[in-house]
C-alpha cells in the first residue's frame, strides 16, 4: 500500500508539472504581458510606458523563463516563470491584481464554499442512491417508468432555472431565506440552506439515474441470482449485495466532485453572493486577474489528483478483492 501511494504521488508530479507548464504558456505565452497591460489599462491608446510601468508594478518585466543577464542562479529564478509559476509548487500564489494575498483569500473564502458543497454533496449523495434503489426495486413498474421520466424532466431544466426560481418562490415571494449574502457562524444557515436545497434538486434527475444504470447491471449478474436462491430478500439483495457490488463505480463519480467541494460552485455562489472559491474565481475572470485564475486552475489540478488516490484506497476498503500494489 506505501509502495503504491508512493509511486501515485511520483505519478503526479509530472503531470502537475505539465499544467503549470500549459497554464504558464496560455498566460504569459499566447497571452503575453503587453497584452495583460493593455486589457487591464483599458485605454484605446496605450502608451509604452504606461505599460512598462504597469509591468514593472506587477512583476511582469522579467523575461519568461530564463535571464541572460543574470548571473548563477539568478537566470532562473529572475524570470516570471520562477516567480509567478514554479512557487505554485510549495503553495505560494503571490498577490492578485489588486494587492491582496492570494493564499489568505483562499483560506478564508474555502469555508463559506464547504458550507455548501458538504451538505449539498452527502444530503445529495443520500438521495440519489436511495431513489436509484427504489427505482431499481420497482424496476419495468409504473412507479419506476413515472421514476424515469421525472429524472429527464430534471435534467432538461436548466441550472439557472432552479436558482432563479428558488430565489422567487423561497426568498421573494415566501421570505423564507434571505435573497442572497452571507454571515458567519450560526447565521450562514439562513443564507445557504437554499443554496444547498437547489444544489441536491439540480442533480436529483441526472445523478439518479446513472445509479439506477449501475444498480440494474448489477442486479443481472450470477451473485445476484444465487442471492434470491437462497431465499433472501429482494430488499436485502439490492442494500447487502447490489449496493456494495457498485461501490467501486459509485466512487469513480464521486471522485470527479471532489475538487468541487473546495472550489465551490461558480454560478450558485455567484446568484446567491456566497463569499466562496467560485464566486472569487469568476470575480478574477471578469476583472482579468490571472494571478487568481492561474491558482486556482493549479489548485485545482491538484484537488483532483489528490481525489484519485483516495478513490483507489477507498477501492480497497469497500472491496477486499482489490489490492493496490
Amino acid at each position: 500500500m506505501i509502495a503504491y501511494l508512493l509511486r501515485r504521488i511520483l505519478y503526479a508530479i509530472p503531470i502537475l508539472i505539465g499544467v503549470n507548464l500549459l497554464t504558464f504558456a496560455l498566460f504569459f505565452v499566447v497571452n503575453t504581458p503587453d497584452d495583460m497591460a493593455r486589457m487591464q489599462l483599458g485605454i484605446k491608446r496605450v502608451t509604452p510606458e504606461a505599460i512598462a510601468k504597469w509591468k514593472q508594478q506587477h512583476g511582469y518585466d522579467k523575461p519568461l523563463l530564463f535571464d541572460a543577464r543574470a548571473e548563477g542562479a539568478s537566470k532562473l529564478t529572475d524570470t516570471i516563470f520562477f516567480e509567478k509559476s514554479a512557487s505554485m509548487f510549495v503553495f505560494d500564489f503571490g498577490y492578485s491584481d489588486d494587492g491582496r494575498n492570494i493564499a489568505r483569500e483562499i483560506q478564508t473564502r474555502m469555508m463559506p464554499s464547504l458550507a455548501i458543497a458538504l451538505p449539498t454533496f452527502f444530503v445529495g449523495l443520500f438521495i440519489y442512491i436511495t431513489f436509484a434503489l427504489l427505482m431499481t426495486l420497482f424496476r419495468a413498474t409504473a412507479l419506476d417508468i413515472a421514476g424515469v421520466a421525472l429524472c429527464v424532466l430534471l435534467m432538461s431544466v436548466s441550472g439557472l432555472f432552479y436558482i432563479i426560481g428558488g430565489q422567487f418562490v423561497a426568498s421573494k415571494l415566501w421570505h423564507w431565506v434571505p435573497i442572497s449574502g452571507y454571515a458567519g457562524g450560526m447565521d450562514s444557515i439562513k443564507f445557504v440552506v437554499l443554496p444547498i436545497l437547489i444544489g441536491v434538486i439540480g442533480s436529483v434527475g441526472a445523478s439518479s439515474r446513472w445509479y439506477r444504470t449501475i444498480f440494474l447491471e448489477e442486479i443481472g449478474k450470477d451473485y445476484v441470482r444465487t442471492a434470491r436462491a437462497k431465499g433472501l430478500s429482494e430488499l436485502r439483495v439490492l442494500f447487502r449485495h447490489v449496493l456494495k457490488n457498485a461501490m467501486i463505480p459509485i466512487l469513480t463519480g464521486v471522485v470527479v466532485v471532489i475538487p468541487l467541494l473546495f472550489m465551490g460552485s461558480l454560478l450558485t455562489e455567484s446568484f446567491f453572493g456566497i463569499p466562496g472559491l467560485g464566486s472569487y474565481t469568476i470575480d478574477a475572470i471578469n476583472a482579468q486577474d490571472f494571478g487568481v485564475v492561474r491558482a486556482m486552475v493549479f489548485l485545482g489540478s491538484v484537488l483532483y489528483i489528490a481525489g484519485l488516490i483516495l478513490t483507489d484506497i477507498s477501492y480497497t476498503i469497500v472491496d477486499p478483492r482489490v489490492r493496490l500494489q
